[in-house]
């Protein structure tokens, strides 16, 4: 069927963002031969492989259940360099898709939206973007990403620095000489562990100011020889459909069913030696099922990892210093790393821990604590981003009636499978909050799937409004907190639990993310298609 789009209307679909969701989505819009644009703030493609560029950036899924699983030829025709890809390649990686599926010339750079409006006399949807740009659409597709929006310290002076300051996902095009310079990070999450870890040895000093502690395992990363990646290639059937399997969408595997204290402590320990020496989210993925529920299973790994801590810093204070005290190994997002824990053996290295010293206020020559002021020439925020909502609260999202969506999700998001909101008629979102997320790609690939049947369904039928119901969403969230029943990562402030230290309005744990598996999210949404989204507001 050709495309219903108005003459009136630019586009039959708008997407925004050009990262790895946004480039699938075009594919498979593409596919439904729709007139679509993917509207991009950066300057070039790959989303956070474009903006995320500080030094040791690499993800830590596994690179051959990372990449686009939908055509052989291009998996026959890349090759992965490393078993968990560094920034640059994996933004080489975007860039080669693209260029590989001509995508360029349905992506327009360099433009932000920060207004989008649903007009319910023409079913569609307007775009503005920050210099007054308008772009309308009878479909929206958010691919936005879930770790977008950054934040800096909500400390006074963070302006005031006369030297050099960065957030990470802002590192300069021109990226400093940090030779015998004096450098600050603040920030010990999963970016901030890489950056330390491959800074430090280049840095005349190094000052980190921890807020918290972080649970870290090594990350085990190795090339991958020519002869290696051939037999990757045949077993890419193999490894896809492992993903499909697991209630994470990785190749580990779903988890131990014994309980953790019943099985004997020299067996267990030797199972935990296992799993550490392995590459990978293993560790909590592969583990016993039951540490993410029960306490004291949790707190026996939480010790196991404590002490494998205690053996790699040489000085016990500071050793102690970095074994985190308010919540358990898997209850925040696991950082992986190479060597971090040695870094503070180094001698031109000092750990600041804000718990003991609180931070004050960022001044002219560098950070002041409680106890003094430390003078720097560099200062590296690695303080993360404002997750999964962040990006929608950056763009005036407005829709039925002039309902805000920030507005409506000021004590929290609600939506209807974590893809639609309810007044939002036609607006689609690629991991979204409350969406299953695990190895994002292969989710990525789920839900731009699942939209792009719904697009089809609609366009065959002729269907210019569909949303979900007021019951529908009550559902939808329902069965999100049924899921979220009992696990220890909601007894902890996270950017997975909505709490967020660098914002003012983020104070309040919620229930951000789905955590019911995979496996259950699109038994879920499968059953929600093949009913013909039955409740859902078609029109």
């Amino acid at each position: 069927m050709g495309s219903i789009t108005e003459p009136s209307l630019d586009y039959e679909v708008i997407i925004i963002g050009a990262g790895f969701s946004g480039i699938y989505s075009l594919i498979k819009m593409r596919e439904l031969g729709v007139r679509v644009k993917v509207i991009e703030a950066g300057s070039q493609v790959g989303g956070t492989w474009y903006w995320n560029r500080y030094p040791g950036a690499r993800f830590d899924s596994e690179s051959v259940s990372y990449g686009f699983s939908f055509s052989k030829e291009l998996l026959d025709e890349w090759k992965w360099e490393e078993s968990f890809s560094p920034q640059p390649e994996t933004e080489k990686y975007a860039n080669f898709v693209c260029d590989k599926f001509d995508l360029r010339r349905d992506i327009q750079l360099d433009t932000r939206i920060t207004a989008a409006q649903f007009h319910a006399s023409s079913r569609s949807w307007q775009l503005m973007s920050e210099v007054g740009e308008t772009f309308t659409s009878r479909y929206l597709i958010t691919a936005m990403g879930p770790l977008t929006q950054a934040t800096l310290p909500n400390v006074p002076g963070v302006r005031d620095f006369k030297g050099q300051a960065f957030h990470t996902s802002r590192w300069p095009d021109d990226s400093p000489d940090l030779s015998n310079k004096r450098v600050a990070v603040i920030g010990t999450g999963a970016t901030g562990i890489q950056t330390i870890q491959t800074i430090a040895s280049d840095v005349g000093h190094l000052a980190v100011f921890q807020r918290q502690p972080n649970w870290s395992k090594p990350l085990h990363n190795t090339k991958i020889s020519d002869e290696e990646m051939a037999k990757i290639r045949l077993r890419y059937p193999e490894i896809f459909q492992r993903c499909k399997e697991t209630s994470n969408a990785f190749i580990h595997g779903n988890g131990d069913t014994r309980k953790t204290v019943e099985v004997p402590k020299e067996e267990r320990e030797a199972f935990w030696e296992k799993l550490y020496a392995e590459p990978g989210f293993g560790i909590v993925l592969s583990n016993f099922q039951d540490i993410h529920k029960d306490k004291e299973a949790n707190g026996l790994l939480s010790e196991f990892i404590a002490n494998k801590i205690r053996s790699r810093v040489h000085d016990p204070a500071i050793a102690e210093k970095l074994i985190p005290r308010n919540h358990g190994v898997g209850t925040k997002r696991l950082p992986l790393e190479t060597h971090y824990f040695e870094v503070y053996n180094q001698p031109n290295v000092e750990l600041v821990d804000l718990r003991d010293t609180p931070l004050e206020c960022i001044t002219e020559k560098g950070i002041r604590t409680t106890e003094k002021e430390h003078e720097f020439d560099i200062i590296i925020y690695a303080t993360g981003f404002d997750a999964i909502t962040g990006a929608f609260d950056a763009i005036n999202f407005i829709g039925v009636n002039g309902t805000k969506l920030r507005d409506m999700w000021k004590e929290g998001p609600r939506t209807y499978l974590g893809i639609t909101v309810q007044d939002f008629p036609n607006m689609f979102m690629i991991m979204g909050p409350h969406q299953a997320m695990g190895n994002i790609p292969r989710s990525i690939e789920y839900a731009v799937a699942w939209v792009s049947s719904l697009i089809a369904f609609c366009r065959e039928r002729g269907i210019t409004w569909v949303e979900p119901t007021p019951e529908l969403t009550e559902e939808w969230y329902e069965h999100v907190n049924n899921c979220a029943v009992g696990l220890l990562a909601n007894d902890v402030d996270s950017w997975m639990t909505g709490v967020n230290k660098n914002v003012a309005t983020r104070q309040k744990r919620i229930i951000m993310r789905y955590q019911g598996g995979i496996l259950v999210f699109r038994k879920y949404c499968d059953r929600v298609a093949a009913s013909k989204y039955a409740g859902m507001k078609l029109l």
